[in-house]
């Protein structure tokens, strides 16, 4: 129970993080982000992992390194995390934070859900070469290496699909935004596909780059 614990708290900061600069307009609001996976990536990777993202658990159960009953749990306590984060974020905003959306012009078009894919499949790539590896086994560089692929991917397509990368950061906050009576659920497809198709691609890519793992 201690991993998925550890999974839960991880995605709920995230999440947490997102939700807040969002309803506030911070500008550098990708840097807050990504500081904050980066410290929860150092804080839970002893434990757990530190996923906090379905599309990674996805990726490390192609590579074997959890096993398929590991992985639901993992993915049950993440989707809690980020619902607790939209939860908190509306008793401190009194409004819903919706999960991630495409921008004006993009909803009815297959670019968001592109992006998505595309970004995932970066950032599964770099978790798996610097945090689940035998070369990159004890290295100190991990989590500043995955922060800043979510504040980087954050920066470039979150202004096109809402840069959501993660099934969690949209599951969790459209469960709520549903029991709230919003619509955000109906983006959510985008959100699954894309992020969970980037995961499992970028298993072959690995595998294509370290044979011998």
């Amino acid at each position: 129970m201690n991993k998925q614990i550890t999974e839960l708290i991880g995605t709920y900061f995230l999440v947490l993080t997102i939700g807040l600069t969002a309803m506030t307009g911070t500008p550098l609001a990708p840097l807050a982000i990504g500081g904050m996976l980066m410290v929860m990536v150092y804080m839970g990777g002893p434990v757990s992992g530190a996923h906090y993202n379905p599309a990674i658990t996805l990726a490390a159960l192609i590579r074997k390194k959890i096993d398929g009953k590991g992985a639901l749990a993992y993915m049950l306590f993440q989707v809690i995390g980020a619902f607790l984060a939209a939860l908190t974020v509306y008793l401190v905003n009194h409004r819903s934070m919706g999960g991630p959306s495409p921008a004006p012009g993009f909803q009815y078009q297959l670019k968001p859900l592109l992006l998505e894919m595309i970004f995932t499949f970066g950032l599964a790539l770099v978790v798996m070469n610097v945090a689940m590896t035998k070369k990159s086994a004890g290295n100190n560089y991990f989590g500043l290496a995955i922060g800043f692929t979510v504040a980087a991917s954050a920066f470039a397509a979150g202004p096109y699909s809402g840069g959501g990368f993660n099934p969690a950061v949209a599951t969790g906050p459209a469960i709520l935004d549903a029991i709230l009576g919003g619509n955000a659920i109906s983006n959510l497809w985008i959100y699954l596909i894309g992020p969970f198709a980037g995961a499992s691609l970028a298993t072959v890519a690995f595998k294509m780059m370290n044979p011998d793992e």
